[in-house]
């Protein structure tokens, strides 16, 4: 009687059914069942809730696989991801050396867009990694290696050589031909 007015005049204005009101659960919690199915997937990480399922099962609790499944979902018990495994080159990797002034790193990747007609056509650009200045863009409707290296070609003889070059693993990047510079480093 919190705001002095009858539980039944409450529910009559409201639209609310009296019994759903005065309902109360009468089901098993059953906290045994959700300590032991959350010890178990605990205890096998990669196990979803058919095999716990089955291992209760085992252990002698007489639970169909509809509850257990309820239950593992309102626990909040899941297959955890498997963590992705780590190449070796990966493990030795050190971090990229700070860029101390222009013209010391480049970066270059393409970019890929459709005309009004639905022709496809890509720019590759080359961006100066300390001032984050664009020096090249160059669309074409397809490239070639010899292409990309044409224009890096003309790109060295207007700014010089850049010490180091960033560049993704494409195959427009991936072939002999497109290593004019002896640049050292990629990805």
């Amino acid at each position: 009687m919190t705001y002095g007015i009858s539980e039944r005049r409450a529910c009559q204005a409201t639209g609310f059914g009296r019994s759903s009101q005065r309902y109360r659960k009468r089901a098993d919690p059953q906290v045994a069942l959700r300590m032991r199915l959350k010890e178990l997937a605990a205890a096998r990480v990669r196990y979803g809730y058919r095999r716990l399922h089955i291992l209760l099962r085992r252990e002698g609790w007489e639970v169909n696989h509809k509850r257990t499944y309820r239950i593992y979902r309102d626990e909040g018990l899941s297959i955890r991801p498997k963590l992705p495994k780590r190449k070796r080159a990966w493990r030795y990797r050190q971090g990229r050396p700070a860029i101390g002034g222009p013209n010391e790193v480049w970066a270059m990747d393409f970019m890929s867009d459709r005309l009004f007609d639905g022709r496809p056509f890509r720019i590759l650009t080359v961006v100066d990694c300390h001032t984050r200045e664009a020096l090249s863009l160059t669309p074409r409707a397809n490239f070639r290696a010899f292409q990309v290296t044409e224009a890096l070609d003309a790109l060295v003889k207007l700014r010089g050589r850049p010490k180091s070059l960033r560049v993704d693993n494409g195959p427009e990047f991936a072939g002999a031909h497109a290593r004019p510079m002896g640049l050292s480093e990629r990805g």
